[in-house]
């Protein structure tokens, strides 16, 4: 098990499936104590991370990030077990089942229920767990956002709405948080392929050759491919970077 992260206290959000469960490993093999909270259930996460990285210390806890007591709870529960938080990622989003449609026909409901996990939900997370940073004079938000926000997919304006607005939240907070030591940072994934996604109704092998047709990099992106950047992120060697955007995508559609 690495050391990097060794003594921290890591809260990755959407952490009961697809790229957050990597998230949780790559941190707890770096040393970090974990939560794992998500609105589903995480016994599957939890049941990969015994295996692939016994002595990690972890703790679950159900959480709506889209809804204020339950974030609050969340938080006060971490609190109560570990006594701080020093990492925060924040990765829960609405994404598997959207479907692609002109804007127009988005219902006001979908917009919302989109915008309030996507982006409500990291505003929610980022406003309960800065207190504690504040407190530590310390501390690391990693806001996942998407590369679709750069591309302005089309026929998914819900969802690339909903992940600009994380850069453009994560740079804004990040200059109201340097004086106190906390590094705010977003990462843009590209398309990525999870156990979730492969299992939706509407997946397709086509929709990934299409991407990896535009990449630098020519392949599939896989959750790995995003690990090194988070726990970097998370770590001391990234203390004097704050409000960036990394893109991780393989050089897709490079300018």
């Amino acid at each position: 098990m690495g050391e990097k992260l060794s003594g921290k206290i890591a809260i990755v959000t959407g952490a009961a499936q697809g790229i957050g469960a990597y998230y949780v490993r790559g941190l707890a093999a770096e040393g970090a104590s974990v939560i794992l909270t998500d609105i589903n259930d995480c016994d599957g996460s939890v049941e990969t991370l015994k295996a692939e990285v016994p002595d990690a210390e972890y703790m679950v806890h159900r959480c709506d990030v889209a809804d204020e007591a339950s974030v609050q709870g969340m938080v006060d529960s971490v609190i109560e077990r570990f006594g701080k938080i020093d990492i925060l990622v924040n990765n829960a989003a609405f994404f598997a089942g959207l479907s692609r449609q002109p804007f127009e026909e988005i219902s006001v409901e979908e917009w919302d229920k989109v915008l309030g996990v996507n982006l409500k939900g990291v505003f929610l997370c980022c406003r309960a767990a800065t207190p504690i940073m504040r407190r530590q004079n310390c501390g690391k938000i990693i806001n996942i956002a998407s590369d679709t926000m750069m591309k302005g997919t089309p026929r998914f304006a819900h969802y690339v709405s909903s992940k600009g607005g994380v850069v453009a939240f994560t740079r804004a907070i990040a200059k109201e948080l340097g004086a106190y030591g906390i590094c705010v940072n977003s990462v843009a994934p590209g398309l990525t392929t999870t156990d979730a996604m492969q299992s939706e109704p509407g997946y397709s092998e086509e929709r990934f050759a299409r991407t990896i047709s535009t990449r630098a990099l020519a392949r599939v992106q896989t959750p790995d491919d995003l690990v090194g950047t988070v726990v970097f992120l998370a770590s001391p060697e990234s203390d004097f970077i704050t409000g960036q955007c990394i893109v991780v995508n393989g050089g897709d559609n490079l300018y």
